[in-house]
């Protein structure tokens, strides 16, 4: 149990990592343990119906229906769970995402001594995502989401969009990505509304066939900044996939106060894939652990 004020201040400061005058944090949260492991550069790494958190434009490579599951914890307190599943209808792929992010057990005080009570603060969002070619190698994506965030007895709804490019073998195995995400708007909280984390990010991957080994080497690269913010954050991730079976990956996200490295392990089981990301946070504010589960059909 915490006090308001300190909770408040401790939670926002995980979640948004240097918010700006943007609220609505929840948003900044990856999708998949993968891309959080391998420093969050899913605009180009998302693999599969994570894709709808980063990039749509990459769900152009879908091949089967998939579902996963991400449990996330950022801190005591603080939990977030997405779910996503892939289809394809009209000819095109399409991805559904729901997403419920809480902050537990904020105690209400007027006064020193005992709280008088408690409450939690909630956020969600579903949304439906699509990917299409425009051009030979280059393709596009669009995400529309509808957002709700209840604070004690107060609520607002709002929606967002996002849109995504990838072009794809720029020169063999080599692929760059680009998108802009939460452009839309909310109803007023009481008094005033909450402005989107409008997210500008761009990178690039390479991939590294290492035959004799078995394996395969996946490097990546990307940039990222939040309009509200004044920061700039510069993204680092690779795997090492041994037999398309055992992974091991390692990330860094430069520009933010409270975290840094990231490392993470994948483990393929026929057609499940499960996935564990570390995030180590400074300032006493513990460690994320993700948890990810895919199955594809």
């Amino acid at each position: 149990m915490k006090k308001l004020v300190l909770l408040l201040f401790i939670a926002g400061s995980a979640l948004a990592q240097g918010a700006g005058e943007s609220g609505l944090s929840f948003l900044k949260i990856g999708f998949g343990a993968r891309n959080i492991a391998m420093g969050d550069i899913g605009v180009v790494s998302a693999d599969g119906v994570s894709a709808l958190n980063y990039n749509p434009a990459l769900l152009r490579n879908y091949e089967s229906p998939q579902f996963m599951l991400t449990h996330t914890e950022v801190m005591q307190d603080v939990r977030s769970e997405l779910f996503g599943a892939s289809f394809k209808m009209f000819g095109l792929p399409f991805a559904f995402g729901l997403n419920a992010t809480t902050v537990s057990d904020i105690e209400i005080r007027t006064r020193p001594g005992d709280a008088i009570s408690t409450f939690n603060v909630s956020y969600y969002f579903g949304s439906l995502s699509t990917g299409f070619k425009l051009y030979d190698n280059l393709s596009a994506g669009i995400t529309f989401k509808y957002l709700v965030e209840n604070i004690y007895t107060d609520e607002a709804s709002g929606y967002g969009f996002d849109f995504g490019l990838h072009y794809a073998d720029l020169i063999e195995n080599l692929n760059l990505g680009f998108s802009i995400r939460n452009l839309g708007s909310m109803s007023a909280l009481r008094n005033e509304p909450s402005k989107l984390p409008v997210d500008l990010r761009f990178g690039a991957d390479y991939l590294i066939p290492a035959e004799s080994l078995k394996s395969e080497i996946y490097l990546a690269a990307g940039f990222q900044k939040y309009s509200a913010s004044d920061e700039n954050h510069f993204n680092l991730g690779g795997e090492f996939l041994y037999d398309n079976l055992i992974a091991v990956r390692l990330g860094y996200i430069a520009g933010f106060d409270s975290k840094g490295m990231s490392f993470g392990l994948g483990l393929r089981l026929n057609k499940f894939d499960f996935d564990y990301a570390f995030v180590p946070l400074q300032y006493e504010l513990g460690s994320s652990h993700i948890i990810s589960i895919q199955f594809t059909l």
